[in-house]
């Protein structure tokens, strides 16, 4: 673990992963509402293959020092500017010259994408896994019916209670109320656009980057629609995408449950 102190004073622990003799480091993004630890098998099976792997704390999670409430709130502007930056200067300072390469699962791999924008040099290869744009046209018929409600009802509960309840509902975690606004700004208009930082998308667009990406078979909540509209906003960059069965996991192709069984995931990225 290394303890990593972000420009805000927010500390959180960076779980590492390092084999004797990496050849690339990686910073992990984790979904919304999975703590870090969560991805320690997946970080296990990568390190066998040669990459050391560094996974990153949100902030309201796990060893954070924040948790949301009414008095405390953030959204993706302190995470893309204070929080993964802090975490790439650690892993620097821990493995300097290594090949970087950034990443994540599901809102991890579009915020990775978005940091990206911001900083070109911070990583010379992207891996998504179970990673697509939120925006609600990019789902099936079925999903387009309800997702625009939900995407305006969550924010608004979580106005209402001063944070998303996520663990009451199902959905997340407790998440900080401007972290939702700004999720449901993308998953409605298809953009990413984000306040304090402007539309990002024109930057997205310059990004020349080598992308793999990992599709689960059965996974509803990033399915390949999802993936293409988040790589539409790279069209510069060359992606290799695998689409992995319940077969090859050995647990059922969906958004989570390889997280357990994550061997076939480090095959389709780390060769």
């Amino acid at each position: 673990m290394i303890a990593v102190r972000a420009g805000d004073d927010h500390r959180y622990e960076l779980l590492a992963r390092i084999p004797a003799q990496p050849r690339r480091s990686l910073l992990w993004l984790p979904a919304l509402g999975i703590a870090a630890r969560h991805y320690l098998p997946f970080a296990d099976a990568l390190a066998e293959r040669g990459t050391a792997v560094f996974i990153h704390e949100w902030r309201g999670h796990g060893s954070s020092s924040l948790r949301a409430g009414r008095a405390v709130d953030w959204g993706y502007r302190e995470l893309l500017e204070h929080d993964i930056p802090a975490s790439e200067a650690a892993i620097d300072a821990a493995l300097p010259g290594l090949a970087r390469v950034a990443g994540g699962h599901s809102l991890g791999g579009q915020l990775a994408c978005c940091r990206l924008a911001l900083a070109p040099d911070a990583a010379t290869t992207l891996w998504l896994v179970g990673s697509g744009a939120p925006w609600w046209r990019a789902f099936r018929l079925r999903e387009r019916m309800w997702l625009p409600m939900a995407y305006r009802f969550l924010p608004w509960l979580a106005d209402r209670a001063g944070a998303l309840p996520g663990r009451s509902i199902g959905f997340g975690g407790n998440e900080a109320r401007g972290l939702l606004r700004d999720w449901s700004a993308t998953a409605i208009s298809g953009r990413y656009a984000v306040r304090g930082l402007g539309d990002l998308e024109p930057r997205m667009a310059t990004l020349d980057i080598p992308v793999r990406a990992t599709l689960l078979e059965r996974d509803w909540l990033a399915p390949a629609s999802s993936l293409h509209h988040l790589l539409s906003r790279l069209p510069r960059s060359q992606a290799r995408v695998t689409t992995l069965s319940t077969a090859q996991l050995g647990v059922p192709a969906d958004h989570y449950a390889w997280m357990k069984s994550p061997h076939a995931v480090a095959d389709s990225l780390g060769s």
